[in-house]
């Protein structure tokens, strides 16, 4: 009856959205004895990303939130409209949106958060489907895109000799420890290197892996220049540690790098001017970074020949089908590898 009622009004002038969610609310409720579940856009994803904070870390959920204030302001009005009611060409728009202010990889991650957001609203019964999913990710293109590269061997002997303190300990062990990740760095503490069979060892924060690599002498010897905490769980780095602690984030030592950088005559200045305009433009990429240490210390180990599976098995880059041919890789294999890196300090 009520459909038959809603379709005779609809003969005069088209049936609106309000009215018909009103209809089917009224029906779903007479059938179940309870109210039809319903959220709108806005709301559905700010109590959704409040919620992340909870079941994540700290900068996944910000980034949660993010993903979430940044969909709602690319819906317009139609945030106010039924979650159930968002289709594909939202979340196109979105991610296109994102895609030309910052990047492919940007564009992408952000998809894939916003998969989960709509995700949980279907598992809540919210929505009939997840029309993230129904959208494919972006393809990186070459052109017009930075790449990151590798340092030379001048290139690094410069940068070392305008490092000064903790930066000069993180560019070794970026270097001679086959390239951790510079948060990995900053978390070391004194547990981390057994001085007795010379090797670090450490657990990645990004992927799990624990690493054990052999240390090269010339990190020895920095080590023994520096002064010795007592306590096992000190910081190796304690500046670093502090501001990886802080924030959360290694983008304050990120910062800094590229001022070494810029003080090494490697990278362009950064403007600090503001644009007005906030996110909308694409950040400043420079060629060389931090990680490009990694990517130096895989290139020097494959210039000294040592083995492809001994360089993954050092710098972490191994894969399922790797891990299921090999077990393990000699210590006697990894030190050698680790010898044959060029020495900077010259």
């Amino acid at each position: 009856m009520a459909f038959e009622k809603a379709a005779k009004l609809g003969a005069e002038k088209r049936l609106g959205e309000a009215q018909a969610r009103r209809v089917l609310s009224e029906i779903y409720e007479t059938v179940n004895n309870a109210p039809l579940p319903s959220k709108t856009a806005r709301v559905f994803l700010y109590e959704w990303s409040a919620s992340r904070k909870v079941d994540t870390s700290a900068r996944t959920a910000a980034a949660y939130a993010q993903v979430a204030r940044d969909f709602t302001a690319s819906l317009g009005p139609r945030a106010d409209i039924d979650v159930s009611m968002l289709t594909k060409a939202d979340v196109a728009k979105y991610r296109d949106e994102v895609r030309n202010r910052t990047s492919v990889a940007t564009s992408n991650k952000s998809l894939k958060y916003l998969r989960v957001a709509l995700g949980a609203a279907y598992k809540d019964g919210l929505a009939q489907d997840n029309p993230a999913t129904k959208l494919d990710v972006l393809t990186r293109v070459a052109e017009g895109r930075t790449e990151r590269r590798a340092f030379t061997l001048e290139e690094l002997k410069v940068l070392y000799r305008v490092a000064t303190g903790e930066w000069r300990g993180l560019i070794l062990f970026g270097l001679y420890a086959a390239g951790p990740r510079l948060k990995d760095l900053a978390m070391l503490t004194w547990a981390n290197v057994d001085l007795e069979v010379h090797e670090l060892r450490f657990v990645t924060r990004k992927t799990g892996r624990r690493m054990r690599i052999p240390l090269k002498d010339a990190l020895e010897r920095y080590l023994a220049e520096i002064p010795a905490a007592d306590d096992p769980n000190a910081p190796l780095f304690p500046q670093a540690h502090a501001i990886a602690c802080r924030g959360g984030s290694d983008s304050t030592l990120s910062i800094q790098f590229h001022r070494l950088l810029e003080a090494a005559g490697l990278a362009e200045p950064r403007s600090k001017a503001s644009t007005g305009r906030g996110r909308s433009l694409r950040r400043q990429v420079s060629e060389l970074s931090f990680h490009s240490l990694r990517h130096t210390a895989t290139s020097f180990l494959k210039s000294a020949g040592v083995a492809h599976i001994v360089a993954q098995d050092l710098v972490g880059h191994d894969s399922e089908a790797v891990s299921r041919r090999y077990s393990h890789v000699d210590d006697d294999a990894k030190r050698r590898a680790i010898d044959a890196l060029p020495d900077i300090l010259g």
